[in-house]
């Protein structure tokens, strides 16, 4: 695949097939675009040495695909519906890309254009950011290159995910990684991500006597980058903003425990602004464990999800303050049988990412010279991970999701037919995935409820040259 040496060379690639007219690009040709440009675009992007080049790459990706309709977006509205109870019936899938996220988006996209798919979230994790080695704005880059390749059209959604305060550094040095997290906030803002959820649930202190005095930390300082959102959100867009109330993997959340964050977090975000918009959605812990729990043998553990709870809160969430419902993270390993008990009891979004995982390393197509030479490096550089009772199995179903980043260039220029046959299995699930949780045919309704806003782009400099 080639990657641009320097701009020249890319001016060159795209003549004819775009044209440039001040921070705006015209498609002359889609076909060439779709065929061979977009591939060179968006591994130059990726891959490419020089700074400005990369940014000229993905400038011309972001608005080539506004040219076609593709337009980032927050899915703010369509939430505000699902709170008034005007829109049901079905589970936004919120999917993590981890490795070969130009392939996997492609897959994503062929099975919604399949099946009228709209409501379907792309996202990324703080902590995805950092061992994948996907800023922002290279994973937006990426995922609207697939949307160009396979012909998708409409609002895209990307979120940040579990925008998370560490708890041992939040102790240390508390102004500190609370920037840290601002300061991402901005940086995903800047590259198009109109949903964010920002995760302060790893501050509940438990020991507390009172539920209030367990949560006032958690939604004082979620109420805090709330504000901080809504000054950075563009003109004509309203960030579609989470929170949480239960570090996934910790303790079931209660009812209690939801109203105590709602009601404090609702009256904190008053001291930022009399009519600031909350939160749109509420993240809960009902029993999962991001990963899920390998067992010794590296087969992972069946999972006792409680669906009464989930049902429960996401009506309280929906009834009591307007919001979409409550959100399942740490789903994809569940088993296939489960996915249709989520729009059933009307949860709102539900986070699905290692599954995907799972099924690029497991695949038979996956070359076994590669994970061995990835698994090696996670003995060698992430023995420090190993518990002491983990056996190898298990130390490497854990880790192996910090393997992509080190091995990102290598996985992405695998051979043609490889990443076909990995895609094509991916395809299969998200097909599977989006009937089970009926966002079939949703494409209307998003398209009804979430407002075209296409949010300029200055272009770089050494493009209007």
């Amino acid at each position: 695949m080639m990657i641009y040496e320097n701009l020249s060379e890319m001016k060159k690639g795209y003549e004819g097939i775009l044209a440039v007219t001040d921070d705006q690009v015209k498609v002359l040709n889609e076909e060439a675009l779709r065929n061979s440009l977009i591939d060179s675009l968006i591994f130059t992007a990726v891959f490419s040495p020089l700074p400005e080049v990369k940014e000229a790459a993905s400038w011309l990706i972001r608005r080539s695909g506004a040219a076609l309709g593709i337009v980032l977006s927050s899915i703010s509205s369509l939430y505000d519906a699902m709170g008034k109870k005007e829109v049901t019936g079905f589970t936004v899938p919120a999917i993590n890309i981890r490795s070969l996220t130009y392939e996997v988006a492609q897959a994503i996209f062929r099975a919604a254009l399949k099946d009228s798919v709209g409501a379907v979230i792309f996202e990324i994790a703080r902590s995805e950011i950092d061992y994948t080695k996907q800023r922002p704005l290279e994973y937006t880059s990426a995922v609207t290159a697939a949307a160009i390749k396979t012909g998708f059209r409409g609002p895209l959604f990307l979120q940040g995910d579990h925008f998370q305060v560490n708890a041992k550094k939040f102790a240390t040095d508390a102004e500190k990684e609370v920037k840290g997290v601002k300061d991402l906030i901005w940086e995903a803002l800047e590259a198009g991500f109109y949903n964010i959820d920002v995760d302060t649930s790893t501050l509940v202190d438990l020991s507390k006597p009172s539920i209030n005095e367990q949560q006032k930390t958690n939604f004082d300082l979620a109420a805090e980058l709330t504000a901080v959102i809504r000054d950075l959100e563009p003109a004509g867009i309203t960030v579609s903003v989470g929170g949480e109330i239960g570090e996934v993997g910790g303790k079931n959340s209660t009812v209690e425990e939801l109203q105590a964050f709602m009601d404090g977090y609702l009256e904190s975000l008053k001291k930022y602004g009399p009519n600031l918009k909350g939160i749109s959605k509420i993240s809960v812990q009902t029993g999962t464990t991001h990963g899920g729990v390998p067992l010794a043998d590296g087969s992972v553990a069946q999972v006792k999800l409680d669906f009464e709870t989930l049902e429960k809160l996401s009506e309280v969430a929906r009834s009591r303050y307007g919001l979409s419902g409550a959100v399942q993270h740490g789903a994809s390993t569940l088993p296939n049988e489960a996915f249709d008990r989520f729009p059933a009891i009307r949860t709102a979004e539900i986070h699905l990412a290692t599954g995907f995982q799972n099924i690029i390393y497991d695949s038979a197509h996956f070359p076994a010279d590669l994970r061995g030479r990835i698994y090696e490096y996670l003995q060698r550089e992430m023995q420090g991970e190993k518990k002491e009772k983990d056996t190898e199995e298990q130390f490497l179903y854990k880790t192996r999701k910090k393997g992509f980043g080190p091995f990102k260039q290598e996985l992405w220029q695998l051979p043609p037919e490889t990443l076909q046959q990995i895609s094509a299995e991916l395809e299969n699930q998200f097909s599977f995935l989006f009937r089970k949780l009926n966002v079939v045919n949703t494409e209307e309704v998003v398209r009804k409820h979430v407002p075209i806003v296409d949010v300029s782009l200055k272009a770089p400099a050494v493009l209007k040259g």
